[in-house]
């Protein structure tokens, strides 16, 4: 009997027909990867522009990384944390050594890290700061994008994520992104204050890119007010913006972050996506042992959270960011981007701005954010072999794999440049 073949549009009616609708794809149906390029179920192939999210950094399907995976799950896939394992110890030696913490706390997803230091803030201000119970506020940013959970909804401003799941959790206090003059009157007004919650720059925003003074600024009033700095990582971190994290700042080490002068660490790190290079789930918390140590047998945990198999997996991902230097790599291609967008803005009334750091960039395009531009010009993209897609309304973030080249990315910029002149909307 022969084999069924299905079509794109076959398979997106399958996805309409049979699966919630919490997401509006761009009409394409991806079959396979590899490096920077995907293919489609007709064998059309593109340049991947968004790299899901910023968790292929280090190009799809790695073989290091796919190695790593395919090994250990014919040895040993999930113990839960009711025994030890083999290889837990090894990688939270590895991470913690790697990012310069005394613990980690391993988790899957990005959501399950922030709402994890979201806990372990809570749990070090009753016990370490001695806030009263239940009195504790984190102090987080408009325009924030940190998950989806009931808790981290609770202090968005996106409103298709908020309506209709209240009630919503309380303790936050919302203050405007890149402006420290409100981040101390918060201080000031709130007395019970034990984090700050921040993105490094903010990409679901639309790769907002704050002042350079605004980073060091929040860790200085965290440590001023004795509050804890959370950087929320999960998409920046992983030698996305040209360093090791994005708090690195101009780092110009090699290899892993050395840290130089402009490092300002945080009290709590997030991190997720990148962390195992697009191929499973991983995601972890990391601090020192003053903040860690509130997490004792029982107040947290996991049935995945610290498995073998996502234990190797992140290994490989982290030796393949320092191995292949893709921190650097990013730094050098992210200039050439902007400066390539630069020149396209003096080309076409339609891109008004460009604005990014490393290899997440966004150009902002010149109409209303409630207009479909930004996505039929992404349509128009896909049509000429390269996948992107549009943010809040009228912006395109661009963020493809690190281990791009500079030929690869010229002839990426030169889709983009085409698409845009010869868009007719």
């Amino acid at each position: 009997m022969a084999e069924l073949t299905l079509t794109s549009n076959d398979l997106m009616e399958l996805e309409n027909r049979y699966g919630a609708h919490n997401y509006h794809p761009l009409p394409v149906v991806l079959a396979r990867g590899e490096g920077v390029y995907v293919w489609d179920v007709e064998g059309n192939k593109y340049y991947d522009f968004l790299s899901a999210y910023s968790a292929v950094n280090q190009g799809h399907c790695h073989p290091k990384i796919v190695e790593a995976l395919k090994s250990q799950a014919e040895t040993l896939t999930l113990t839960s944390r009711a025994f030890y394992s083999d290889i837990l110890g090894q990688y939270e030696k590895y991470i913690t050594t790697y990012f310069g913490f005394d613990k980690v706390l391993p988790m899957n997803t990005g959501a399950e890290g922030v709402e994890t230091a979201i806990k372990i803030c809570r749990k070090w201000g009753y016990e370490k700061k001695n806030v009263p119970e239940n009195k504790g506020q984190i102090i987080v940013f408009d325009q924030n994008f940190h998950g989806r959970t009931t808790t981290i909804v609770s202090f968005s401003s996106d409103p298709d994520a908020r309506r209709n799941f209240g009630p919503f959790t309380h303790g936050f206090v919302k203050v405007a992104y890149n402006d420290l003059e409100s981040l101390q009157e918060a201080f000031d007004e709130h007395p019970n204050i034990i984090g700050v919650l921040v993105e490094p720059i903010q990409g679901e925003a639309g790769v907002v890119v704050p002042n350079d003074d605004f980073i060091p600024g929040i860790a200085k009033m965290c440590s001023e007010y004795n509050a804890l700095f959370i950087a929320d990582e999960i998409q920046t971190g992983i030698a996305r913006t040209g360093s090791l994290l994005a708090i690195c700042g101009d780092c110009t080490c090699k290899g892993h972050c050395e840290r130089q002068k402009s490092y300002t660490k945080p009290d709590i790190l997030i991190l997720g996506k990148a962390l195992s290079g697009g191929t499973y789930p991983v995601s972890a918390v990391l601090a020192d042992n003053e903040v860690m140590e509130v997490i004792t047998p029982g107040t947290h945990g996991s049935t995945y959270g610290g498995n073998p198999l996502a234990c190797k997996v992140a290994m490989a991902a982290l030796e393949v960011v320092n191995d292949e230097y893709l921190a650097q790599n990013a730094r050098k291609l992210g200039k050439i981007f902007r400066d390539r967008m630069k020149r396209l803005i003096e080309k076409s009334p339609l891109v008004r701005l460009v604005r990014g750091k490393g290899l997440l960039n966004a150009i902002v395009i010149d109409d209303h954010p409630d207009s479909s531009t930004a996505w039929d010009i992404c349509v128009a993209l896909k049509d000429n072999g390269l996948i992107a897609k549009p943010t809040h309304g009228n912006i395109i973030r661009f963020a493809p794999p690190l281990v791009m080249t500079e030929e690869e990315l010229h002839e990426c910029c030169d889709i983009i440049e085409k698409t845009i002149l010869n868009f007719k909307g």
